[in-house]
């Protein structure tokens, strides 16, 4: 299978040279171009007609929505993945009525960045034959796994996903002097409040254990650490 060639869209340079650098270590895609403005973007779409556009939403001259819809006009078969700070509700909304392959949000991680790039390779090699799919690839494309489905018991809590779980576990296992729901939130890729959401309730499964520092200067810390068994 050919590289899959990227389009990133990214009003910020720094970030921009961030995905660059970061698709650089992810076998299979190659970066054609990088567009820093909506009229630079339709340009580029128009010359290259890319695999997958990176795409942010909050350009100098346009929003990432109106280049979404420009992308699926002009170039039906390029595939868009949102990275971006965006997270009002009609504008994730538009992404995920027009299929988007995946909307991140900023600040991301390597991780994060890469495990979303894999998943949309593996979707792309499942449509790359001819034929009849098998039910596991259609599966694929939808996100959906065969993992059996817990027992009621075992279920956990409302806004507590296993797998961002697991995630924060792993995390927390290698870190010596603990972390706080913020640093934690910026170093998996989710909001603070999502962090911790997670860590409290770690902690209530005696998963975890938390602790006030006291600094030289400003307020004590609420620290975050991993019991280890």
């Amino acid at each position: 299978m050919s590289l899959i060639e990227v389009l990133i869209i990214e009003d910020d340079k720094r970030i921009a040279d961030i995905h660059r650098r970061f698709i650089d270590r992810i076998e299979g895609f190659e970066v054609v171009g990088t567009a820093l403005t909506g009229e630079e973007a339709k340009d580029w779409v128009q010359a290259l007609q890319p695999d997958l556009v990176l795409l942010d939403v909050y350009l100098p001259d346009a929003l990432g929505t109106d280049i979404m819809r420009f992308i699926h006009e002009s170039s039906p078969d390029t595939d868009i993945i949102f990275i971006t700070a965006a997270a009002e509700v009609d504008i994730v909304k538009k992404a995920y009525r027009r299929g988007v392959a995946d909307y991140i949000l900023k600040p991301l991680t390597f991780d994060r960045f890469k495990e979303s790039l894999l998943s949309y390779k593996a979707k792309r090699m499942a449509l790359a034959g001819s034929g009849i799919l098998q039910a596991d690839s259609i599966e694929l494309l939808w996100n959906k796994t065969n993992i059996t489905e817990p027992t009621t018991d075992a279920l956990p809590p409302k806004g507590i996903d296993p797998i961002t779980r697991e995630k924060v576990v792993n995390h927390l296992k290698q870190l010596d002097g603990g972390i706080t729901a913020e640093s934690l939130g910026m170093e998996i890729g989710v909001s603070r409040s999502t962090a911790r959401r997670y860590l409290e309730y770690l902690v209530t499964e005696k998963c975890a254990f938390t602790e006030l520092i006291y600094g030289t200067v400003g307020r004590p810390e609420r620290r975050y650490f991993i019991k280890h068994r």
